[in-house]
């Protein structure tokens, strides 16, 4: 029962990568269709990361009550929901409808799962399940361009939204598995909300660290190919193509990183992963080489970044106990969403401003920041129980 429920839990993950690409690559024609400007992209991302942060931080409320399997289950059935009415769309303000109903699910799923993951599994399984999360990232604009090719955007929406209707469905069925399984912990955890998680000693540090990571991150995601353009001069056409060289390198990181994590443990997998980035972004800094150096320095950071989002997720419950994890990795994940809603577009204005040149020293602000506030959580929280232990 227990790899059974495993096995779901990957399928998941997978589905909750999907939508994620969707957008960006069917935009272009999109926006024509729907007699949208381009700029308003950024409106529909909004409201997305609006809803994932509201329910990101109800989350844990409702899985006190209903349990992570019901809340997943629902939260998959909005987010198919969703996708069906982005299919049908013929005016954009039907797009702003339906990406309420996206963002709530897709928050919900996120923080139900990854606090379930993180009290049940060990860190091999969740740093393969976020490599599965990239597989379906990576998997979307294929799905997206074959819609394209052969018919109307609104199919790579239709032909997503039926995988996921099914991903649903086979949840319905694994209900008994998840009632077998290890724990969901409801009556051992707490319920503290907002204002009592931030009360937790080195909680605001974790949440300051994890807004720097994603925020890096989803820059480094949004800005690659227009670095690869204005800075090193590559066409658009083969910036567009070796772009995702940052999700091949993200997605690889994490199928190694479960090899290796249980033996050397979050903390170190971290530090590890900070110090291949930085040598990504070295690369990126070099001046007068081939192109060729920075498209590897890009995946370079891919796969630096790749253990660090899961390994903080999976110390939240030895960093501040299992009884306020839920609560914890709800407001971590609104962090997270904060971070690559807003950072990104605030390098846009920057770059415009100073140059797109800036790009690697603004990625590296961001993740001393974040390695600076991890490792401080981590001496904090370790010091508050040795402290403990020592009473005891």
């Amino acid at each position: 029962m227990y790899s059974l429920l495993l096995a779901v839990i990957y399928i998941i993950f997978i589905s909750l990568g999907l939508p994620d690409s969707l957008l960006g690559s069917g935009w272009p024609a999109m926006h024509l269709d729907l007699g949208a400007p381009t700029s308003y992209m950024g409106i529909i991302t909004m409201i997305m990361s609006a809803g994932t942060v509201v329910s990101s931080l109800l989350c844990d409320r409702l899985t006190k009550k209903i349990g992570a399997s019901v809340v997943t289950i629902i939260s998959v059935f909005l987010v198919a929901i969703a996708l069906f009415g982005f299919s049908f769309s013929n005016k954009f303000w039907m797009l702003i409808v339906f990406s309420v109903p996206y963002g709530l699910g897709a928050g919900a799923i996120d923080a139900a799962l990854n606090n379930y993951i993180a009290l049940n599994y060990s860190a091999k399984h969740m740093s393969w399940l976020h490599c599965f999360w990239g597989v379906g990232a990576i998997i979307s604009p294929f799905v997206m361009s074959y819609a394209l090719a052969t018919s109307h955007w609104s199919d790579g929406y239709k032909i997503v939204g039926y995988i996921q209707l099914g991903i649903g469905i086979l949840l319905l069925l694994s209900l008994p598995l998840w009632k077998k399984g290890k724990k969901e912990n409801k009556e051992e955890t707490k319920s503290i909300g907002l204002i009592g998680a931030l009360k937790i000693k080195g909680v605001p540090l974790i949440l300051l660290g994890f807004f720097a990571y994603c925020a890096a991150e989803a820059t480094a995601m949004s800005w690659a190919s227009t670095y690869l353009v204005e800075v090193k001069q590559l066409s658009t056409e083969i910036a567009a193509r070796f772009a995702s060289l940052f999700y091949i390198g993200l997605t690889f990181g994490r199928f190694v990183s479960g090899f290796v994590t249980n033996k050397l443990g979050d903390r170190k997998m971290i530090i590890i992963g900070s110090g291949i980035l930085f040598f990504g972004i070295a690369l990126l800094i070099i001046p007068y080489v081939s192109p060729v150096v920075s498209l590897v320095g890009f995946a370079v950071i891919g796969l630096g970044c790749a253990p660090i989002y899961p390994c903080i997720i999976h110390s939240t419950p030895d960093n501040f106990g299992e009884q306020y994890s839920g609560a914890i990795i709800g407001v971590q994940m609104a962090s997270a969403y904060i971070g690559s809603t807003f950072i990104p577009p605030l390098y846009g204005l920057l770059s415009s401003v100073i140059s797109f040149r800036i790009l690697p020293y603004f990625l590296a602000l961001f993740f001393i920041l974040m390695i600076v506030m991890t490792e401080l959580t981590f001496k904090t929280t370790t010091a508050k129980t040795n402290k403990m232990t020592d009473f005891d």
